[in-house]
């Protein structure tokens, strides 16, 4: 599967969140979560349902299985990386935004080196 674009990945971690924050989803939601308008979105969910990513009915919006497959690894390597930052001494807040910016560019290579690190590191602690 090739990797969606990061603005892609981003709107479907966010509905990701707030489904689990909230149960349900919809656009202003969206917009309120990551700051954008509420045409951007509009325009955004257009694509998101165009490439078969979500569903739209009655102003709910559900990840389809392909959107829930990038947004959950999307989410995993985010949680991840913020709390190994938060574990290297970053406060949480820059954890959380430089995690942002990680989670896209890693390569998967890089990615699961670092999970493995995380690993090794936990079983040396305990």
């Amino acid at each position: 599967m090739k990797k969606p674009p990061e603005s892609v990945e981003n709107y479907l971690e966010a509905i990701l969140v707030l489904q689990k924050r909230n149960g349900s989803v919809r656009s202003i939601d969206i917009a309120r979560e990551m700051g954008f308008s509420k045409p951007s979105i509009s325009v955004a969910m257009k694509n998101l349902r165009a490439s078969d990513y979500i569903v739209m009915q009655d102003g709910q919006i559900t990840l389809t299985e392909s959107g829930y497959v990038i947004a959950r690894r999307v989410y995993d390597r985010h949680m991840l990386l913020t709390e190994w930052l938060i574990a290297l001494g970053v406060d949480e807040q820059t954890a959380d935004e430089d995690a942002c910016k990680m989670e896209h560019g890693l390569s998967e290579e890089s990615f699961v080196a670092i999970q493995r690190h995380i690993e090794i590191t936990k079983k040396t602690l305990e």
